[in-house]
């Protein structure tokens, strides 16, 4: 199978260093912070990069469950937003939220519903996410 990497570089102390992420790809690398992370500072940090690894499969994963039902998407977009909280056991994703929206001709929208249902559970990152607490979904057709 396919192994994919990452890396993060941290210097200093918890509330007063910084980092940098960088993908194994090379296409993106960003600093992170404390005030990045758990505050609203500049930057980005993992729970975003969570988002966006499972708003990309899930819309993967919607395309190839609509293609196999005879649906073709013209387009899907959709937004993912990891919550992060507290918790007993510390900082958590407590939930995340997809909304997609897509153009799909020629379907009803409870089959659409139901197949985007279906996509959410199947997708590679929900499956990995399965310790979050609340995995929600709000699809609509454009």
């Amino acid at each position: 199978m396919t192994v994919r990497d990452a890396s993060a570089d941290w210097r200093g102390t918890l509330k007063e260093g910084s980092g940098r992420l960088r993908l194994g790809s090379g296409v993106f690398e960003g600093a992170y912070s404390f005030p990045s992370r758990f505050e609203n500072g500049p930057g980005t940090n993992p729970e975003e990069l969570i988002a966006a690894a499972h708003a990309g499969c899930f819309s993967m994963a919607l395309s190839a469950i609509l293609g196999s039902e005879g649906h073709t998407p013209d387009s899907i977009r959709t937004i993912a937003k990891a919550h992060l909280g507290a918790t007993a056991a510390g900082p958590t994703i407590t939930r995340i939220e997809l909304d997609t929206e897509a153009s799909v001709a020629g379907i009803a929208a409870e089959d659409f519903e139901r197949l985007a249902q279906k996509a959410k559970a199947a997708c590679l990152v929900s499956r990995a996410l399965a310790g979050v607490a609340s995995i929600t979904l709000k699809a609509a057709l454009t």
